[in-house]
């Protein structure tokens, strides 16, 4: 059984001083920023805006400045994926990048890896994508069947992943494939990571995969005799799933776990105003309670993640129990206001109705409930 806790955590003075600063920017970059838009949350993009933070050095921002990151703390950081959560801004061109693809690279990544990709990523310039999934797998990993082949001058991929979000704007994809054939004994090896360029690797093609929204954030991602370099494998050959539990840590217990629907939580206190009768304010009081205490919990570890502990279960329980606080929203907001979801009409309106059909695939970012239920399990020693 892993050890599991949650320590109260407090934001140092010089992150919380760093609030009013991004407040501000907030203010100038998004004024008059609808609240649909915003209601979006880190699936939001806007080129221009990650270009902007970027030029503020809020983007890798705990990088080594040698490769054009800011040398900050994790807790500093956090405010910043805060403030910005909490306005709905356009963060998702640049927020794979930042999350994990950047730090997976300065773990892995060659020298020649770093410096050729690191400081794009912090100026806002260069996005990624993540190939983990693959039809018929689920969430299982182990159990992935796209293969690459080693040739004179590299490798060729064939297969297909899916629920591969935004990588129709991707630039790169760090994907895990065999390179071994799946041995009985030990499911976990012969994977290994590469990164793929995109936009110029010949063979790939990207197929949309809408929401309910209409929206295309996640895809499906075709392999077929795409060629890359031998410089694009990460990290070493057969290492992939050390690197890939590695990388997947990195994105289960950031604020966003438990923000996305923060948008209708702000329309429903305006839409109820200060004249709540008890049964309103004791609705919103109890969403009110449960966010905070999801924050303290994910401040936690980010305060763990700051001391140079690696806190899994932890994020993975952050992750289950913000996904379902995220899917509850729309239901609670329905049952507070006593208004059903529909288009058109005021800004709580139109966020109802678009959180009603987004939240339903929170739960496939970053593994499964299932998934996250059995990590959760496997820890406390249950199976």
């Amino acid at each position: 059984m892993e050890d599991i806790r949650f320590t109260p955590g407090l934001l140092p003075p010089e992150a919380e001083a760093l609030r009013a600063e991004v407040r501000t920017f907030i203010a100038d970059h998004l004024k008059g920023y609808p609240g649909v838009k915003r209601a979006k949350s880190w699936s939001g993009a806007d080129p221009e805006f990650s270009k902007a933070m970027g030029a503020r050095g809020w983007i890798g921002m705990t990088w080594p400045q040698e490769y054009g990151g800011g040398g900050r703390s994790f807790l500093e950081r956090y405010v910043v994926l805060e403030e910005m959560l909490a306005a709905g801004a356009p963060v998702s061109a640049h927020w794979v990048a930042d999350r994990q693809s950047g730090p997976l690279l300065l773990k892995f990544g060659t020298e020649e890896q770093r410096r050729k990709y690191i400081p794009a990523i912090t100026r806002g310039e260069s996005y990624f994508c993540i190939g983990m999934s693959e039809p018929n797998s689920g969430s299982d990993l182990a159990s992935i069947r796209t293969r690459a082949e080693k040739t004179a001058d590299g490798w060729r991929i064939n297969g297909q992943k899916i629920w591969t979000s935004k990588a129709h704007t991707a630039h790169h994809m760090i994907a895990l494939v065999r390179t071994q054939p799946q041995d009985p004994k030990d499911r976990h090896a012969g994977l290994s990571q590469f990164l793929i360029d995109m936009k110029e690797t010949k063979g790939v093609t990207i197929r949309p995969i809408r929401n309910m929204a209409g929206e295309q954030m996640f895809n499906e991602v075709f392999f077929e005799d795409a060629e890359v370099p031998a410089d694009a494998l990460v990290g070493t050959e057969g290492g992939g799933w050390g690197q890939v539990t590695t990388e997947l840590a990195f994105e289960r217990s950031g604020p966003e776990r438990y923000l996305s629907s923060y948008q209708l939580l702000f329309e429903l206190v305006r839409e109820i105003g200060a004249d709540a009768g008890p049964a309103e304010a004791a609705g919103i009081g109890r969403l009110a309670a449960h966010l905070s205490t999801l924050r303290q919990m994910s401040i936690s570890i980010a305060t763990m993640l700051e001391s140079g502990e690696t806190p899994n279960l932890a994020a993975a329980i952050v992750k289950e129990l913000g996904v379902a606080y995220e899917q509850d929203m729309p239901g609670k907001a329905h049952d507070i206001a006593g208004i059903s979801p529909r288009m058109g009409g005021g800004d709580f309106d139109q966020v109802m109705a678009y959180m009603t059909m987004a939240a339903r695939s929170f739960s496939l970012r970053g593994g499964t409930r299932e998934i996250m239920r059995g990590i959760i399990a496997r820890g406390l020693g249950l199976r």
